[in-house]
């Protein structure tokens, strides 16, 4: 265990929005904690006892987001401001907000780390305690080949590749460490979807509240006209095209590996929950948040041994 200065907020930092999987619209805001706190989110529709602990003990689904759940209180869609808090170095946080879903914004964590960057970051009279492990900790998906894993390490690291066997995406790779400028190559990268998938998921009640300006959408199969325009009539756009390169023309890729190093974002947001920051180098092969929080808990229950 190494130990630094925590870290909050100089002041408040307000969002709003809707979310990914609910469409319900929040109202978000961020408060200053005191040394210790961890980061807590109170539903304030509930009132003022419902609040949920950032631990991964309380993950409750990982149904294309992370969920937590506390008694009867439940905040969905966490892991991209939980990356961005990590990534910024943000250890103490009351998070507050209206509704059951956090805002998807853009569908990253951008402007979270713009905010922050902001409002500015108050050093606390208190050490931070950096978790190093014992020994290794792995969990994986025989079915898939995907798996986390985390091993002891000086230094905090994170590399991810991505292969969905898809001719578009291709094999994708991305890395950070506290050296790398997490608000400039992490933060902007957006999530994304199979166009494939779109049909389903609106049949089933999820991404009510996505849209052409919060995803890439990937089109790795061919589609008719009538398809696509099916498609953006349920976003509620005009018109939208198949570049040549195998996406939707809604936007432009902020790095040609954008998909990639999302899923280093969501990995680093997921695996904030073990119990706060590590020193590990983390390797992952297809992570999603099944794979990261059960991680997250594997590292968390050693690391309770640990005290």
């Amino acid at each position: 265990m190494t130990l630094c200065k925590q870290r909050t907020l100089r002041g408040e930092c307000r969002f709003e929005g809707k979310g990914l999987h609910s469409g319900k619209y929040t109202h978000m805001t961020l408060k200053p904690a005191g040394p210790g706190t961890g980061i807590v989110f109170r539903r304030t529709d509930l009132g003022e006892d419902a609040l949920v602990h950032a631990v991964a003990d309380n993950v409750s689904s990982t149904a294309r987001s992370t969920t937590l759940s506390e008694g009867q209180a439940s905040v969905a869609t966490v892991e991209h401001l939980m990356s961005a808090l990590t990534g910024l170095g943000v250890d103490n946080v009351l998070v507050e907000l209206d509704n059951l879903e956090v805002p998807i914004l853009d569908g990253s964590a951008r402007f979270y780390a713009e905010a922050f960057a902001r409002t500015g970051l108050e050093e606390q009279d208190a050490p931070r305690k950096v978790f190093t492990l014992d020994q290794a900790v792995e969990v994986s998906d025989p079915a898939s080949g995907a798996f986390v894993r985390l091993e002891p390490s000086d230094t905090c690291s994170y590399e991810v590749t991505v292969d969905f066997g898809s001719h578009v995406l291709g094999v994708q790779q991305a890395a950070w460490d506290p050296s790398v400028d997490y608000a400039a190559e992490v933060a902007p990268c957006r999530t994304f979807v199979f166009f494939h998938e779109l049909e389903y998921l609106f049949a089933n009640n999820l991404i009510k509240g996505g849209d052409v300006d919060n995803a890439i959408v990937i089109v790795e199969h061919p589609v008719t006209r009538e398809q696509l325009d099916r498609i953006t009539g349920l976003f509620g756009r005009p018109q939208i095209d198949i570049r040549e390169d195998g996406y939707l023309d809604n936007l432009q890729l902020h790095f040609p590996n954008e998909c990639g190093r999302h899923k280093l974002l969501d990995l680093v947001g997921d695996l904030r929950l073990a119990c706060g920051f590590l020193s590990a180098r983390v390797t992952a092969f297809k992570p999603g948040h099944t794979l990261n929080t059960l991680a997250a808990k594997a590292v968390r229950e050693q690391i309770l041994l640990q005290r």
